[in-house]
C-alpha cells in the first residue's frame, strides 16, 4: 500500500479524492474512527470482505458493496491527520483499525458494515466514532452483547483545563 491516497472504483463523484478535492471540501464530511478485535475464528469469507474494504490484495467484496469503504490512504482532506484502515493478526484473533472520511451518501453501507462487526467483534464497550467534521463532539459506537449502539454526546457546559491536556493520573 502506498503513502498516497488512491481513489476508490466507484466511490460517489463527490466523495471521490482522485479528481473532486474540491467537491469533499465543500461536502458533509464525517470521521469515522473504529478500534475493535475480532475472534480468530472468523471465517475466511469475513476476513475476505474486510481486507476488500480495507483496498488490500485478495480481498473479495461481492456482498452488495460498490467500493470498499475504507481503502483510502493518506492526508485526509477534510478532517485533519492521516486515513488509515488496518487488519493484523496477533495468533489468537484480528485486530481492525480504520480512520476515515465518510459523507451522508456512504452510511447505509458503512452501517451495514458496522452492525456485521458488531456481531462479530470480541470487544466489549467503545469501538469507535462518528464525528461530523466541524464537530466538537463525536457519537460514541458502543458494541454489547453482538449489537452496535450509538451514544450522541451533548454538553451543557464545557471544563476545560489549560494546563493539562492529557491528566497526571498522580496529581
Amino acid at each position: 500500500m502506498g503513502a498516497v491516497n488512491r481513489p476508490c472504483t466507484g466511490r460517489p463523484p463527490e466523495v471521490h479524492r482522485a479528481g473532486a478535492h474540491s467537491l469533499l471540501i465543500m461536502a458533509d464530511i464525517y470521521e469515522l474512527q473504529l478500534a475493535l478485535d475480532l475472534p480468530d475464528s472468523l471465517p475466511s469469507q469475513d476476513l475476505a470482505l474486510l481486507r476488500w474494504h480495507l483496498g488490500e490484495e485478495g480481498g473479495r467484496g461481492d456482498d452488495g458493496y460498490a467500493y470498499p469503504l475504507w481503502g483510502d490512504r493518506g492526508p485526509a482532506l477534510r478532517i485533519g491527520g492521516v486515513l488509515v484502515g488496518e487488519l493484523r493478526s496477533d495468533g489468537s484473533g484480528w485486530a481492525l483499525t480504520v480512520r476515515q472520511e465518510a459523507h451522508p451518501d456512504e452510511f447505509d453501507d458503512l452501517r451495514r458494515m458496522v452492525l456485521w462487526l458488531g456481531a462479530r467483534t470480541t470487544t466489549v464497550g467503545i469501538i469507535g466514532y462518528l464525528r461530523f467534521h466541524e464537530a466538537h463532539l463525536p457519537d460514541v459506537l458502543i458494541a454489547r452483547s453482538g449489537a452496535v449502539h450509538r451514544a450522541i454526546l451533548r454538553v451543557d457546559g464545557v471544563v476545560a483545563s489549560v494546563a493539562e491536556v492529557i491528566p497526571d493520573p498522580y496529581a
